[in-house]
């Protein structure tokens, strides 16, 4: 059985984080390019929590490096219509981390995929036919997803598997927004993400907020599905209603019902409220 890992924050990411990774049974097979698929959703955010916290972008790198030191690192994001990724990666202190990290000798370095060569894939999914990507995402790799728990219009939530909507190229990402479900599940399966965090310290009540809830949570495996049903239980849901991590669930993207180590999902419960102007095609009928 799948299984997922919760972890308090008492303070500390970095530990938190290998609290965390040490309880899931390590990393796993490591290899370059390691990339890391942070939440950048916008680059004015109203709260200051939508975005995924550079400072945990850089405890799971300083961890990862303790590992193998000549890890090839990136951190991608694109353009979308609520941000340019350079600049958006420029506010957030991405850009800071990546100099910082090339001043100490080790391979970091930021990937707007909006500027990135694409290459054709063959994939027969549920919206794309062999649709063209950017190549570094295609290929060999590690990759991490790192998502910020928060609820969603049109996707109900948006988790670890939501996150992955960010690597698509084109700036009028809205493009997509009638197949939301379908392309989600299109590109979990093409990606398949080798562990998926959510950083659920304080979570929020729509994709940038404005509504706050405190959980002081992290939570962690190695399918999105799983990490996502246990974040959706955490905010007081039910993943069986969810329509884009039920769908994923068919695909092998992880179960519903993962095992939970660490911390009881019970003592983790903050209950949260559904977007007022939510989609009647993120719930499953």
């Amino acid at each position: 059985m799948d299984s997922v890992v919760i972890v308090k924050y008492e303070g500390d990411v970095g530990k938190a984080l290998e609290e965390g990774i040490k309880l899931l049974g390590g990393f796993g097979v490591l290899k370059s390019p390691f990339i890391i698929k942070p939440n950048i959703c916008a680059d004015v955010v109203k709260t200051g929590f939508a975005v995924t916290d550079v400072k945990l972008v850089e405890a799971l790198i300083n961890l990862v490096l303790k590992e193998d030191g000549n890890l090839s690192i990136k951190i991608v994001e694109s353009d979308s219509e609520s941000k340019f990724a350079d600049e958006a990666f420029e506010k957030f202190g991405y850009k800071g981390l990546e100099g910082k990290m090339r001043k100490s000798g080790f391979d970091v370095s930021l990937v707007n995929l909006s500027h990135s060569p694409t290459i054709p894939v063959k994939l027969d999914g549920l919206y794309f036919k062999n649709p063209e990507l950017p190549d570094l995402i295609t290929g060999s790799k590690y990759f991490v997803s790192i998502a910020v728990a928060k609820t969603h219009y049109l996707t109900f939530v948006t988790g670890t598997l939501k996150n992955l909507f960010g690597l698509l190229p084109r700036k009028d990402q809205s493009f997509y927004h009638a197949n939301i479900n379908e392309v989600i599940v299109d590109l979990n399966r093409l990606v398949r993400p080798d562990l998926c965090i959510v950083d659920a310290r304080v979570g929020l009540e729509g994709w940038e907020g404005p509504k706050t809830r405190q959980l002081n949570t992290f939570i962690l495996g190695r399918k999105p599905v799983s990490v996502d049903a246990t974040m959706a239980r955490v905010m007081g849901f039910k993943p069986e209603k969810i329509r884009h991590v039920v769908d994923a669930e068919k695909h092998g993207l992880g179960s519903l019902n993962p095992k939970i180590l660490g911390k009881s999902l019970k003592s983790t419960i903050v209950k949260f409220s559904p977007s007022s102007h939510l989609s009647p095609t993120a719930l499953v009928n």
